[in-house]
């Protein structure tokens, strides 16, 4: 059986799709998986084993000069890709009329169906006219995590118990590695919402009582401003703190690996760590905790929701994500 994924972003929502994979290769043994996926995102998934193609599409590009010769070639030479197979089941997980679009491209094999949501849950993004764009859209959970989402999405289209797939915790694809020693905490600040952030302040605070304890911090960053923030809090904090250069994903998320804790925004950085089973401390800043906090393990917390948590919120978090995860520090 061939199954294709359609989720184009964003990162965080991205890895959140990714335990879908174990339960399609956990319910229909066999199963081949391709990927759709923007391309910024393209190397991360690239690093799944149980994905067989990765998709790049470059709609954020092209859109911007939708009528120019890179953008016309661009699409002709997605669409060639895209229909080199043919697919028994097409799930577009994204709901939103540009992933629905790309899925109703897909080429299906004798018997095969395209599936999609048939409303939106709260916190989701969806766009409604998507349940008429595929051959079945499938009702969800009015008030549900997103991951659960996913999976629940997954288990319909199969036409199979949801009950079951949602029985086992999430497993995302990348094993656990050894912490590094002496232990160190990245610290996953960026966020291109400005809503999602916290305090500058209170990372210096944090930053400073981890390094007390015996811990150095690693500052990950992606843009000017990013930068500019991490040379800020590394100036702030000596020594004990580490800028990172700029990475690929697929570097960034080896690099991440080793860490003993990963204290982060709502965000795809700290979604990657939660993938990666590392003792994560989730800060939010709006009462997203619900659709989008970590679920399933002791050594993955959110803090926050209605306002920012406060430094001592987090600094006790922080004890107890390394108490359920000793052998990380």
């Amino acid at each position: 059986m061939r199954v294709l994924v359609v989720k184009l972003s964003s990162l965080g929502d991205v890895i959140q799709t990714l335990p879908v994979l174990h339960d399609l290769q956990q319910h229909l043994p066999g199963v081949h998986i391709d990927w759709v996926v923007e391309e910024a995102f393209a190397d991360l998934l690239r690093s799944v084993p149980s994905i067989q193609r990765v998709l790049p599409i470059a709609q954020r590009r092209w859109r911007k000069q939708p009528l120019g010769r890179e953008s016309r070639l661009g699409w002709q030479a997605f669409w060639d890709q895209l229909h080199e197979v043919d697919y028994d089941l097409v799930i577009d997980f994204q709901g939103l009329i540009k992933s629905a679009w790309v899925a109703r491209g897909a080429r299906l094999a004798p018997g095969g169906v395209s599936v999609t949501y048939a409303n939106g849950s709260d916190w989701c993004a969806y766009e409604w006219p998507v349940r008429w764009l595929l051959k079945r859209s499938v009702p969800m959970e009015q008030t549900i995590h997103a991951v659960a989402r996913y999976r629940s999405l997954a288990a319909r289209a199969c036409g199979q118990d949801v009950a079951q797939w949602l029985l086992t915790p999430p497993t995302y694809p990348w094993p656990s590695v050894t912490a590094s020693q002496p232990p160190w905490v990245v610290f996953a600040h960026g966020t291109t919402r400005l809503d999602n952030e916290w305090p500058f302040d209170s990372w210096l605070a944090l930053g400073q009582g981890l390094i007390q304890a015996g811990f150095h911090v690693a500052v990950p960053q992606s843009s000017d401003r990013e930068s500019q923030w991490a040379q800020q809090l590394q100036e702030a904090l000596g020594q004990g703190c580490t800028v990172w250069p700029r990475m690929d994903l697929a570097s960034l998320r080896l690099a991440m690996a080793q860490a003993s804790l990963v204290v982060g925004v709502d965000s795809g950085l700290s979604h990657l760590a939660i993938a990666q089973h590392l003792p994560v401390v989730q800060i939010f800043s709006q009462p997203r905790v619900a659709r989008a906090g970590p679920v399933g393990y002791l050594h993955q917390e959110a803090v926050g929701g209605e306002s920012p948590p406060t430094v001592d919120d987090v600094w006790a978090a922080h004890v107890r994500v390394l108490h359920a995860a000793p052998g990380r520090n």
